[in-house]
């Protein structure tokens, strides 16, 4: 998803780990660990215009990660071995859980084998209407429709926007212009507008959505193996906040429900779909905790602490970012600097 540009962050990253200061406040900020979140793991290389591109990164860069992991002297766990460590809240050593978002294929065929080569525990949480075909990956739908277009009329619902698409700068503009639209939209009217853009420039979402992410047959085939743990990602995987309560709790309740079906086992664990403040507060860490999951993860940035055994249904993560594939960023977020500095040393945001 759309974040800070990279030319922004980067530079104040790279003067932070060379400057030395990330070792010398690391005994304040580390915490008892961290949970990285990644999407798509593929050895492809993105094009030119590729807004997504902070959502995937190479199987190369993943086992370079597991490797400094490792060599920080981390612990990789499992989230029920986290949860546990958690909720003691003092152990012996730090650690790091993997997990990954929304069940694409390329987890199976690039991702699983990594993480096999380091015996490494890893949590994927799966919407439950993607293994059916039946979702809507809107945001790499939208790359398809940008990409594949001289010229846009977006309809907002309140007026027709004209975005012309012809040069890469063009379509860059034309991107975010229509993400930041969308997610001003309340989900009906947001599944309503993608939907008819992706009509009207022949995207096929459905045939999109089975292209990119597993089957149930697969996620069976993964779920197998005792190092894969298969988490919760609602039915539709919408931003929750924006749908009145019953609905929030039908698709975090119903989504679960259907991986029990699946698979045979309740889902201990559930990860909130786009996880910022905007998609996940307290009301639905309130539903998931009375839902009855273990964990409950969200996309806000952050190291894992002793207060968070109270905030079980708020957990930070750190994300794997494509922009973001170097030893030196890796390193930086196993201290927890970065993340300490962006909440101002606050340990836990579950507001």
């Amino acid at each position: 998803m759309i974040g800070l540009p990279s030319d922004i962050l980067k530079p104040g990253l790279k003067a932070l780990y060379y400057s030395g200061a990330h070792r010398l406040i690391a005994p304040f900020t580390e915490g008892l660990g961290l949970i990285f979140m990644l999407h798509q793991v593929s050895p492809d290389s993105p094009g030119e215009f590729a807004p997504n591109r902070g959502l995937m990164v190479t199987p190369n860069f993943l086992d370079a990660v597991l490797c400094e992991v490792k060599a920080a002297g981390l612990d990789i766990l499992s989230l029920d071995e986290a949860h546990a460590r958690i909720a003691n809240g003092n152990p012996s050593n730090r650690f790091a859980c993997f997990t990954l978002d929304d069940g694409y294929r390329d987890n199976l065929e690039h991702a699983y084998p990594v993480f096999t080569k380091h015996e490494a525990p890893f949590t994927m949480y799966v919407p439950s209407d993607y293994p059916e075909g039946r979702g809507e990956i809107w945001w790499l739908a939208l790359e398809e429709v940008v990409a594949s277009s001289d010229e846009i009329n977006f309809n907002s619902g309140n007026e027709t926007t004209r975005l012309p698409s012809r040069t890469v700068e063009e379509k860059n503009i034309a991107f975010e212009t229509i993400y930041y639209r969308l997610s001003d939209l309340d989900a009906d009217a947001h599944e309503e507008r993608i939907s008819q853009l992706c009509d009207t420039h022949g995207v096929d979402m459905a045939k999109q959505c089975r292209d990119l992410i597993m089957t149930w047959d697969e996620i069976r085939k993964l779920a197998s193996d005792p190092l894969v743990t298969i988490g919760a990602h609602t039915i539709t995987h919408q931003a929750l906040a924006r749908l009145p309560e019953d609905r929030a709790r039908d698709e975090i309740k119903r989504g679960a429900d259907r991986i029990e079906k699946e698979l045979g086992v309740w889902p201990d664990h559930f990860s909130y779909p786009y996880g910022d403040p905007a998609s996940a507060g307290p009301r639905e860490f309130a539903i998931a905790k009375e839902i009855g999951f273990k964990t409950a993860v969200t996309t806000r940035k952050g190291i894992i602490f002793p207060e968070h055994a109270g905030h079980m249904m708020a957990l930070p993560r750190v994300s794997l970012n494509g922009d973001y594939q170097s030893s030196v960023f890796t390193r930086l977020y196993l201290t927890g600097a970065p993340f300490a500095l962006w909440n101002r040393f606050r340990r836990v945001n579950a507001a």
